[in-house]
């Protein structure tokens, strides 16, 4: 039986776990040998247990192993146990921070700031991955795999999907990834780098909304995230999130690194508004909004019936009780 303080081959002191059940645990833990944490997973060979979960664990050990990236969880060792019912343990790195899954559950509103920042550093990564010979794909971009770092960077972890090999015609193969953020040739076994751009795009929607990919209406296969949003963000942020979503693979951006050139593109053509004031600036095609706030407010005492009047000189005589300072000239009646 697993439990706090147990130690694994002789390194690995178990501390708490952040999810069990009958033939997978993933727990904190101490490496003994380099005095840091790390995160262990371990699959129990049983009876219950799936052969495929043996095969992913087995190719996500193999890909971490080739994997250097500042912002990739790093392989630290993979074992089996004889004298735990045979039990296979995979060790990665431990990322301090807290997951945009964890965010979205305290509520967190992710400012289009956020939003276009998160999609940069994860980006980064996947082009990271696309760009070795041959593509390592991710397979499973959700908010629960992206972690905020307390070192203020986006890491990506959790590399159980990952497909090092472009899958053979007629193979067999597992269907992975997550309902919601998984575009529809993924299930069919015909993953390409845009699906991780299609499971990016639903997790930025999902940081958008907060309302989880799957409940979102759709029309003609496609998201309909926009009156959902939760921020007023960018038209052109808004049209490249829309092209990673894409039902159609080749109506995406074909590259992590074609859509990160196109989202910097629309980013330097941002305009922030300024802060504190309560000015909002909205960009559109062909023209800019600008939204002042007004500097007074005004309680009405009395019904105000609008096009009489009576009415007007009303409130023109409680208009003039402000300072000259505070109020713009009224037209005579």
């Amino acid at each position: 039986m697993l439990s706090p303080g147990t130690v694994l081959n002789t390194r690995f002191r178990l501390k708490h776990p952040f999810s069990t059940n009958s033939v997978r645990h993933t727990w904190l833990a101490e490496d003994l040998m380099f005095q840091d944490q790390v995160v262990l997973k371990l699959l129990a060979l049983s009876g219950s247990m799936d052969w495929d979960d043996l095969k992913l664990l087995e190719r996500e050990a193999q890909a971490l192993q080739q994997l250097s990236h500042p912002r990739i969880a790093q392989y630290r060792d993979y074992f089996a146990l004889n004298t735990f019912n045979q039990w296979f343990g995979l060790v990665t790195e431990y990322v301090p921070g807290v997951s945009l899954k964890q965010k979205l559950e305290k509520h967190h509103r992710f400012t289009p700031k956020q939003l276009q920042w998160i999609a940069q550093q994860t980006l980064d990564i996947l082009q990271y991955l696309h760009q070795l010979a041959p593509p390592v794909l991710h397979r499973d971009i959700k908010p629960s795999n992206l972690i905020w770092g307390t070192d203020n960077q986006i890491h990506l972890i959790d590399f159980g999907c990952v497909q090092l090999q472009p899958r053979l015609p007629g193979a067999t193969f597992t269907v992975v990834g997550t309902y919601g953020y998984t575009p529809i040739e993924q299930f069919g076994g015909e993953t390409v780098p845009a699906s991780d751009l299609y499971a990016l795009g639903m997790t930025l929607v999902h940081l958008l909304t907060g309302i989880a990919p799957a409940e979102l209406p759709q029309k003609d296969f496609q998201i309909q995230f926009r009156d959902q949003a939760r921020s007023q963000i960018d038209f052109q942020f808004a049209q490249w999130l829309e092209r990673l979503l894409q039902p159609a693979v080749g109506d995406r951006y074909q590259s992590a690194h074609q859509a990160l050139v196109a989202l910097n593109a629309s980013a330097a053509h941002l305009i922030q508004s300024p802060e504190n004031t309560g000015i909002r600036l909205t960009k559109l095609p062909d023209h800019l909004t600008i939204e002042i706030p007004s500097r007074f407010s005004i309680e009405y005492l009395w019904p105000l019936r609008r096009n009489t009047r009576d009415s007007i000189l009303r409130f023109k005589q409680q208009f003039q009780k402000f300072p000259a300072s505070s109020k713009s000239r009224l037209p005579e009646c």
